[in-house]
């Protein structure tokens, strides 16, 4: 039978003695390692023998745990974060989600149900979103970040930098030229000037020169009287 490898990582050596000494008699998991809350210690034996799921505490109140779990899914993406805390509490809970942690335990929770837990993650699964039926305030905080960060990936996108160059080929685009008139007037080949619409359009995030006027008037590159 292939075992769930889990590591540990927990201020308190008594606390990580007990969860190391319960999840050693449960025939599925293997306990492959423990730590203190280092983040370089953590991240390098992490490296070496990466786990399948990892313990962590939240480490109140610095939440320093929630940082290393950050941490942990930069370097493991395919690993498992649960996140251990003294206290169940809907900021942590928040914190929780955002740092990518797949389950938000409180460090009361018997051998048995870590054990549950850990088996959850291992195959995929994400419990820690199941608690947001739970936390309606915490659900509507994470619908108005991501709503947040939607907006800002669109911002994102329609400001990416214009050189000097392409805001001068931009504007005249907006004048309605064609590329040879652009050419022209900047005594540059038709080529070039194609090569920068090419950039322009995909700095815009669109297909058409059209697009590109268009969304360059409403996000305030260019104004249709730019001489």
């Amino acid at each position: 039978m292939e075992k769930t490898k889990v590591f540990i990582v927990d201020r308190q050596p008594l606390f990580r003695h007990g969860i190391r000494s319960s999840l050693s008699k449960v025939a599925d998991i293997d306990v492959v390692g423990e730590q203190g809350i280092v983040e370089a210690e953590v991240l390098s034996v992490m490296e070496t023998s990466p786990p399948d799921v990892v313990l962590v505490d939240i480490d109140y109140p610095s939440l320093e745990g929630l940082k290393l779990c950050r941490k942990i899914k930069q370097l493991l993406a395919s690993a498992a974060v649960i996140v251990l805390t003294p206290q169940v509490d809907d900021d942590e809970l928040f914190e929780a989600i955002k740092s990518q942690a797949s389950a938000y335990l409180s460090k009361e929770a018997s051998a048995d149900e870590i054990a549950k837990i850990i088996r959850k993650c291992a195959g995929g699964e994400h419990p820690i979103n199941g608690g947001l039926t739970e936390r309606p305030e915490v659900a509507k905080r994470i619908l108005q970040q991501f709503q947040e960060l939607s907006r800002e990936k669109e911002i994102a996108e329609f400001t990416s930098p214009l050189t000097q160059r392409e805001m001068e080929i931009l504007g005249y685009m907006a004048k309605g030229y064609l590329n040879k008139q652009i050419a022209d007037v900047l005594d540059v080949s038709e080529q070039t000037v194609k090569n920068h619409i090419t950039s322009i359009l995909r700095k815009l995030n669109v297909n058409a020169r059209t697009q590109a006027v268009v969304v360059a008037i409403k996000k305030g590159l260019v104004t249709i009287s730019m001489e």
